[in-house]
């Protein structure tokens, strides 16, 4: 088995890169478009045919929100579509899989943090083309680990984090909602997340404990007024100016997707099952903007 590489889908990305970062001795295949591509249904078969994988992490996905709600056929097909064919050829080959979905599959009216048997309702096109994926993922593969994660980031690629820095550079104040609260997430946390997981499959081969739903976010929680405002607070500790930043209200500042006003997601089963646990926010948040300015990307 462990002469044999995992393959890493959607490599290009966020998560993908930051997985294939942190694995270590782990032999790593990573793929993406146009070699591998959900649009091409048959390019999953061949791929797979090819490397031979013994495990495999999809880290591709549509992840483009607002986008979604006006381009729902291209939101299927990466979120549901393509998962659910290459959930079916791990099935044939007895290969695990590790997907990764999201918190917008809720929506957001609980008010204290998810488990992962709580109802699903999506708001968004987005949040339920990623749980039609989540159910055809584990409709079609016995051996599929599928981690709901939130609020992703990472030193490199588009995300909020990187946003807020560049608007900081440019403007003496800013408006950020402060009433959604969620669980900011390092992608290089979660591929840690990952990489243990696939180690722990490597070594002690599947349990039937590791099929199904596992939370996988930071630890603790925020609003995005609050990791703007943390964001800021690093950013200054390396120089930079802070510009004032104001909070508003989800009305103030309408999407054309609607997000949970409260995504916080337990992860006590990942603790219990794995014996995981992200990286408190505040921890992870300092890290990646010192990786920020040390590579000269602010």
């Amino acid at each position: 088995m462990n002469q044999r590489p995992i393959l890493v889908t959607g490599a290009t990305g966020q998560l993908g890169s930051a997985v294939v970062a942190a694995s270590g001795p782990l032999a790593v295949r990573p793929v993406g478009r146009p070699d591998f591509d959900f649009a091409r249904p048959n390019s999953i078969a061949t791929v797979l045919k090819q490397v031979q994988p013994w495990l495999v992490v999809n880290a591709a996905a549509y992840t483009a929100v607002d986008k979604a709600e006006t381009e729902p056929e291209a939101a299927f097909l990466a979120n549901r579509d393509g998962p659910a064919e290459l959930a079916r050829v791990c099935a044939a080959g007895g290969i695990p899989l590790i997907h990764i979905s999201t918190d917008y599959v809720f929506d957001g009216a609980k008010g204290v943090p998810y488990v992962e048997t709580d109802p699903t309702a999506p708001q968004c096109v987005y949040g339920a083309s990623k749980l039609a994926g989540e159910e055809a993922v584990l409709m079609s593969c016995p051996h599929a680990t599928v981690l709901r994660t939130a609020w992703l980031y990472a030193p490199g690629g588009r995300n909020f984090v990187r946003t807020m820095l560049t608007l900081g550079r440019t403007r003496d104040r800013l408006t950020v909602v402060a009433d959604q609260k969620g669980c900011p997430t390092t992608a290089a946390d979660l591929a840690a997340v990952i990489v243990a997981i696939a180690t722990r499959i490597a070594e002690a081969g599947w349990s039937e404990e590791f099929q199904g739903v596992f939370h996988a976010v930071g630890s603790n929680w925020t609003t995005w007024y609050g990791l703007a405002s943390a964001i800021f607070e690093e950013a200054a500790s390396h120089g930079t100016p802070t510009p004032c930043v104001d909070p508003i209200t989800t009305a103030d500042w309408p999407t054309p997707a609607k997000r949970p006003a409260d995504s916080r997601l337990d992860c006590a089963k990942l603790a219990r099952v794995f014996g995981l646990r992200l990286p408190e926010w505040r921890e992870s948040l300092a890290r990646t903007i010192g990786e920020i300015f040390a590579a000269g990307g602010h």
